[in-house]
């Protein structure tokens, strides 16, 4: 095993959540408040930031998620790929979840939802929007949080560390095909150019900057990789509230006038979660992996890469629109719900075991 995949996989078992990995439900909470609030008070300076446009990407918005997300990415290591053969079922289950049965059960439940049954209490102007930011958010698979669930479940590490490598590379080419097509087939104008930007400013640079950032510090050893990470982990938990902030001073308006839209919005993400993680958990066991094989291929299953989705949603439709809105409200729910499917898959592990035997 090489020293850099050491390195990552003692990140993907070690340490606890952090204080604000447990709080982020609050914290997403106090966002809304003090971005409506900020909003409403003095609307001018935000008007400011959203016009600091680009090719139709907002420049602050974009080096935000840039904070955000590189961070998370150098906890990547692309050298765990060669892993990928030791636990083919399970790895074979994420893949098929994430990217053949998840984008579009997704879509079908905003359909069902947004444009059917919810629609008489949702603002019409919106219904498409509403139903682009949840494709947005169901496309991009879980990443550097997938760490944090599957040290909760006792999740094989090494696992847990090639599943999230592949499915970071296999984003970089399915991400904008697949949204690509459920816009156009849910008759959602695809803005195809921006969208492709989104992947390249989002994804591939990103990537791009986190790997060699990544090899260059660990050429210094472990200990300076994980000091550097654990400063850029404090920036990137600030990108992401003033994100919200920003994001919810423009959405503040919307919410006031129809304050069930978040609730409403949040079920057919609730009921994605559970279908996803259910489906992956028990084709695992349908197969013989090993429970702690299963939790972590389950998890990334069930959460999604929101930092990449909210850029998206942004870029593609707007800081005011329903579609970035849609997707800030999986950041809302993240933590309490996946705590929930953690604790089930831990409590269910001896009727796991009791299943088909492991297979080598």
């Amino acid at each position: 095993m090489s020293v850099p995949c050491e390195v990552s996989a003692t990140q993907a078992s070690g340490a606890p959540m952090s204080l604000f990995e447990r709080g982020l439900t609050l914290w997403v909470g106090l966002c809304i408040l003090i971005g409506i609030g900020l909003g409403q008070w003095a609307p001018a300076p935000f008007q400011l930031l959203g016009g600091l446009e680009v090719a139709q990407v907002n420049i602050p918005v974009g080096l935000l998620i840039w904070v955000m997300i590189i961070p998370m990415l150098m906890k990547i290591d692309f050298g765990a790929l060669h892993q990928v053969r030791t636990h083919w079922r399970g790895i074979g289950v994420t893949l098929f979840v994430n990217w053949a049965v998840k984008p579009f059960s997704m879509a079908l439940l905003a359909w069902l939802f947004i444009r059917g049954l919810f629609a008489p209490w949702l603002p019409a102007e919106q219904l498409d929007a509403y139903v682009a930011g949840l494709i947005l958010l169901a496309a991009a698979p879980c990443t550097a949080m997938v760490f944090v669930w599957s040290r909760l479940t006792g999740g094989d590490p090494y696992f847990t560390l090639s599943q999230v490598a592949l499915n970071d590379a296999i984003m970089v080419f399915a991400f904008a095909p697949i949204v690509g097509l459920l816009l156009g087939l849910s008759s959602i104008l695809v803005p195809w150019e921006t969208l492709l930007t989104s992947v390249a400013l989002y994804i591939v640079v990103p990537v791009i900057i986190a790997q060699w950032w990544r090899r260059r510090l660990l050429r210094h050893g472990s200990a300076r990789f994980e000091a550097t990470l654990e400063t850029l982990g404090h920036a990137s938990i600030l990108a992401l509230l003033a994100t919200l902030v920003l994001l919810f001073a423009f959405q503040g308006q919307a919410i006031i006038d129809a304050p069930l839209i978040i609730l409403l919005l949040a079920v057919p993400i609730l009921i994605q979660v559970f279908f996803n993680s259910a489906l992956a958990y028990w084709l695992n066991r349908v197969v013989g992996e090993r429970h702690s094989v299963a939790c972590p291929s389950a998890l990334i299953g069930a959460s999604n890469f929101f930092e990449l989705a909210v850029a998206a949603a942004i870029a593609l439709f707007g800081f005011e629109s329903g579609a970035a809105l849609a997707t800030v409200v999986g950041v809302l729910i993240e933590v309490p719900v996946m705590l929930l499917v953690v604790r089930v898959v831990n409590r269910t592990r001896g009727w796991y075991e009791r299943g088909p035997r492991v297979r080598s």
